[in-house]
């Protein structure tokens, strides 16, 4: 132990000189340290604070000249060992913490480039259906070229070709005329957006009281009863205009500003082409289905179970287009990507179809739901079961809009979430930015809803007029299936619109500091939460009874 001999011989001399060379030792051998990782910092700390307690100075003394050993020296490692153990300082904890015990994250991370499909049940229910609804089609087709072919029966083929003559020319006119009027729709949209507000929601009330004024003037039963209809909903739709007048401008302000992201990408609207000329082919062969089915078992039970997978069908091919564009504009929102549009069409028909499957079942129900529960919210008084229905609708309302709800799709697109997932965390978002009123009275859904009753009126005011030039026998049947015709082929292209608006409400939710985004939303919200503006009461919200 030679290293220990200097410190016993050095042992008596004067207490002054010790401390003055210990000093000017520790000097050098903290720049030394310093140098080469700070290997005797910890003794540099026992040491002042021995000091500082006045310990005897032997103790010092030998932790100064401890201090000069070799780092390598096994009583130097010895030593930085239990000193280590017994007090580590502050700052040498504070650095090794993270390298030793890492912190836990409190959120899985968030992907925006999902592989799983989302909503399989669904996804599967819809292709069994699609291959059902083929294979019914192509049989009834089949049916209907035997029954004008070979048919013995004189009545069944005299019948299919007065259908074929009078029903087909019709309805694949008010085909090529509504999608016509939905591309026009769409772009004077959004070339104008605060003046198509207010042409739309005029003009599909002017449009369904001429439809309807129309109708009732053939004087037939089956009409005056549609066109009563078309009156009635006319009268409800001038009522509206009226009732959310004050809304419009905040409306017409956010569908410009959402809408700007949409110029970035010119290939946007190339899905809204594939999903029309799908939907034109595959109500062609509808028709042709239809007209066979007369030369089948049942053929009211047919032709209703044909309407209702064409329904179903055309829903989904509208939400495939906002899912598609709902990605586009949310990535671009999100994380400031232009993402491709034919890669975000294949994610949509193929990882994220189950979703869009299952929110073309719910989400119009839903919003025929909302309409019921807003109409006995205004209702509500005085009367007992009146005011039990109000509540109770509101009560179920509340659960539906946290489950189901057309904003899903944004974070369907963006994050690959299923259906309800995506409705339960987008209505978090909004709870949490406390933006439940402005989302809930924002009219741009009803002015896309609005877009197609328009489209669906004119086509029924020509058709209409046509058929009782020819055969006055079917007016009512084809105005019927005109009217959704162009209401369902007109929803497809306003889908585009629609995404947008959706995209700018929850991304803004997700991030209100993000630089794409102005004071529009902020603005609002503050003048709801001072007073100075006022947004209509959801069905949502439990109102005290008067």
């Amino acid at each position: 132990m030679r290293t220990e001999e200097p410190v016993v011989e050095r042992g008596n001399e004067g207490e002054a000189e010790v401390r003055e060379r210990n000093a000017k030792e520790e000097e050098k051998e903290e720049v030394n340290d310093l140098e080469k990782g700070e290997v005797g910092f910890e003794e540099k700390v026992i040491h002042s604070n021995n000091h500082g307690e006045n310990q005897n100075d032997h103790e010092e003394f030998q932790l100064s000249r401890f201090n000069r050993l070799n780092p390598t020296n096994p009583l130097r490692i010895m030593v930085n060992s239990a000193t280590r153990v017994a007090a580590p300082p502050p700052a040498q904890s504070q650095r090794s913490q993270p390298r030793s015990t890492p912190t836990p994250r409190q959120h899985q991370p968030v992907t925006l480039n999902s592989r799983r499909y989302t909503n399989r049940i669904s996804l599967f229910l819809f292709l069994v259906h699609m291959l059902l609804a083929v294979a019914l089609v192509c049989f009834l087709v089949f049916k209907g070229v035997q029954g004008l072919l070979q048919s013995s029966n004189s009545s069944i083929k005299r019948k299919e070709k007065r259908v074929l003559h009078y029903f087909l020319p019709q309805v694949e006119a008010a085909s090529v005329m509504s999608i016509s009027l939905a591309f026009i729709w769409q772009k004077a949209l959004r070339k104008w957006p605060t003046f198509m507000v207010h042409f739309i929601l005029w003009c599909s009330f002017l449009m369904s009281l001429s439809a309807g004024i129309l109708l009732l003037c053939f004087q037939k039963p089956p009409t005056d009863g549609v066109g009563v209809c078309f009156i009635a909903f006319a009268i409800g739709n001038g009522l509206y205009a009226c009732w959310v007048n004050h809304r419009i401008k905040f409306c017409c302000k956010v569908l410009s500003l959402s809408l700007q992201p949409a110029s970035k990408f010119p290939d946007l609207n190339q899905p809204t082409y594939y999903m029309l000329l799908v939907g034109f082919l595959w109500m062609s062969l509808w028709i042709l289905a239809v007209i066979g089915a007369l030369n089948f078992y049942f053929p009211p039970l047919i032709i209703i179970a044909l309407g209702l997978s064409l329904a179903w069908t055309i829903e989904v091919m509208r939400n495939v287009v906002n899912v598609t564009v709902s990605r586009a504009i949310a990535l671009y929102y999100l994380r400031g990507m232009q993402s491709s549009t034919p890669f975000c069409l294949l994610r949509a028909v193929t990882r994220n179809l189950g979703s869009a499957c299952l929110g073309s079942l719910f989400v119009p129900t839903i919003e025929a739901l909302r309409i019921v529960a807003r109409g006995l919210n205004l209702l509500e008084g005085e009367d007992e079961f009146m005011f039990c229905c109000a509540h109770c609708c509101l009560r179920v309302m509340e659960s539906i809009f946290r489950n189901g709800n057309g904003w899903a799709y944004v974070q369907i697109a963006a994050y690959g979430k299923g259906f309800v997932t995506a409705s339960q965390d987008t209505w978090a978002l909004f709870e949490k930015e406390k933006m439940e009123a402005i989302v809930d009275s924002d009219i741009t859904s009803s002015i896309c809803f609005l877009t197609g009753v328009c489209s669906g009126s004119i086509c029924v005011i020509v058709v209409a007029a046509w058929t009782s030039k020819v055969n006055q026998r079917f007016t009512a049947t084809l105005s019927l299936l005109t009217f959704f015709i162009g209401y369902f082929l007109t929803r497809i292209a306003m889908a585009l619109p629609h995404a947008c608006v959706s995209c700018y409400y929850v991304c803004y939710a997700e991030n209100p500091d993000n630089r794409l985004f102005d004071k529009t939303i902020k603005d609002r919200l503050d003048l709801l939460n001072s007073g100075r503006d006022v947004a209509v009461p959801t069905p949502r919200v439990r109102r005290g009874r008067p």
